[in-house]
């Protein structure tokens, strides 16, 4: 099996051991994995402001880049969801953006039902963890058991947190052009927060806003993507 790997903005720029973690997790579990290094923004800031115009271009460079690829995955379900939920309606009928969409999977979504993985090791045994729900992984793709599942089973202790389905209320340009009501939010989620010792997502940009937040408030638990967390299952 082949795998692309389209590691996204933000993990390039922020999260880059996200990425690394996602290629060493792949490769030690028989998945052949290739990085094109063509691939540019999904377009999704573009799109979800309204310039979809602007963000076709990006769709259609992304559906060039991988065009090749028997599967595509992202550690990243905000990304995931802008291929497969919204290129076939960005590029209506467009062949490729459908073949694109049915072959792209956020990474524990990937392991879990493609891979039939549901368990990689135990190197989380007793790590007390604050799972948060990203909205699009868990609204858009359904990626909801999957990432809990592979923590469970690597040892971790998922902490109970009535706030992990909220939004962070990062959502890209809406913290930027409302951001009284989304530091609200964001200060929602740390209040409620327990006590962890890791907080994880599938999604970067929940991550920098939290972790913004938490580290003001004196919080100093690791923030640390889930493809980190899952290397760190297997390799122990």
């Amino acid at each position: 099996m082949r795998v692309a790997l389209f590691i996204t903005c933000l993990a390039d720029q922020f999260y880059a051991e996200a990425g690394v973690a996602a290629v060493r997790l792949l490769r030690a579990l028989g998945v052949e994995v290739d990085f094109p290094e063509g691939q540019t923004c999904c377009g999704q800031p573009a799109f979800n402001a309204g310039y979809w115009d602007e963000a076709r271009p990006l769709a259609r460079r992304t559906l060039e880049v991988f065009r090749e690829a028997e599967y595509v995955v992202l550690p990243s379900g905000s990304c995931a969801s802008m291929v497969r939920n919204h290129y076939p309606e960005l590029l209506p009928g467009s062949r490729e953006a459908l073949e694109l969409a049915e072959k792209t999977y956020e990474l524990s979504q990937f392991l879990v039902r493609v891979l039939g993985v549901e368990k990689l090791g135990e190197g989380l045994k007793g790590r007390k963890v604050a799972y948060h729900h990203g909205c699009h992984a868990l609204r858009e793709l359904g990626v909801k058991e999957e990432p809990l599942l592979l923590l469970k089973n690597a040892g971790a202790e998922l902490l109970p947190w009535e706030a992990a389905e909220e939004c962070c209320g990062f959502g890209g340009l809406f913290s930027v052009k409302l951001p009284e009501v989304s530091l609200a939010m964001a200060e929602r989620k740390g209040e409620t927060l327990p006590e962890a010792e890791v907080l994880t997502s599938t999604d970067a940009g929940c991550l920098l806003h939290l972790s913004g937040v938490l580290a003001r408030k004196g919080k100093g638990l690791r923030v640390a993507p889930l493809a980190t967390l899952l290397w760190e299952a297997y390799a122990g």
